[in-house]
């Protein structure tokens, strides 16, 4: 099965995460994760084979034959093939599992399923799905339309990235650290360290002006993409650390102006009192 440059993403199915990826127009999850929330074994790979001989031995060679392998993101943060099946596939594979979350977990899955299809036809219930995961955590108003718009540039961005020679996730991390580096002067770990975050979205913790900020680089950075036809990785690069370094000037002049620093450990982890206000001035 072909592999396509897509960003696996994790969803939540009661507490526990399952990996997922869309490809060939349609939501892949991970087995292994399915398995492992299904039977809470703490072998799941195991089970995963055992399960699939017993398919095997059953006559059901149709769901070997539809499973992918596909590249997902592993504890270790590497991208690693794994098992994947889609909607239909996945539902005959539970099915064979004996769990009382079975049923829960097809209702879930068709809905994840819905969702996307939906968000295809129409991209705005994306936008409008997102908006209120951040009203429900307590997020501003004014901080939520800077980050929807920080959203749709990083993905301008992105989209350009793929058409113009990056190819994995690793020069993904390498060309936003490289503008990141530019405007900040610091890496996303650097930066995410500053603000006390460990597994956290560092752009979720931002302050309007670091938001700002780091769309102003990355928009830069997609027109010099545009303007200049960069083509393949290492040119990709320099746009990208020139892109950062405009930022970078607009981060210093304010920082002189207001004699404040830009970055600050001021993040979105506490939503309530002081923190909150102080975040929000």
């Amino acid at each position: 099965m072909s592999q396509e440059l897509a960003s696996c993403k994790v969803a939540l199915f009661e507490g526990k995460r399952i990996r997922k990826l869309f490809h060939d127009g349609e939501w892949w999850f991970s087995i292994i994760d399915v398995v492992e929330v299904l039977t809470e074994s703490d072998r799941p790979r195991k089970y995963w084979n055992d399960l699939k001989n017993k398919l095997n031995q059953e006559g059901y060679f149709e769901v070997s034959e539809k499973i992918g392998q596909l590249k997902m993101s592993a504890p270790d943060g590497k991208m690693r093939f794994t098992d994947c099946a889609d909607t239909e596939t996945l539902f005959r594979v539970i099915q064979s599992i004996p769990s009382p979350k079975v049923e829960p977990l097809k209702r879930w899955l068709a809905r994840v399923g819905k969702e996307r299809i939906d968000e295809i036809e129409n991209p705005e219930l994306s936008m409008e799905r997102m908006k209120v995961l951040y009203e429900k955590k307590g997020y501003p108003k004014e901080w939520i339309d800077k980050r929807m718009r920080g959203i749709a540039v990083r993905q301008d961005l992105t989209d350009e990235w793929q058409n113009r020679g990056a190819q994995t996730s690793i020069e993904y991390a390498i060309l936003t650290n490289e503008i990141m580096q530019g405007a900040f002067d610091l890496k996303v770990d650097e930066y995410k360290q500053v603000k006390g975050l460990e597994r956290e979205n560092l752009r979720d913790h931002m302050t309007d002006i670091e938001l700002i900020l780091t769309m102003l680089a990355e928009a830069t950075t997609t027109k010099l993409h545009q303007d200049r036809d960069t083509q393949g990785f290492e040119p990709l690069k320099k746009d990208a650390q020139e892109g950062g370094a405009v930022a970078g000037s607009a981060r210093l002049d304010i920082e002189r102006r207001s004699d404040k620093p830009v970055v600050t450990s001021d993040n979105f982890k506490v939503l309530t009192g002081k923190g909150r206000k102080k975040l929000e001035k």
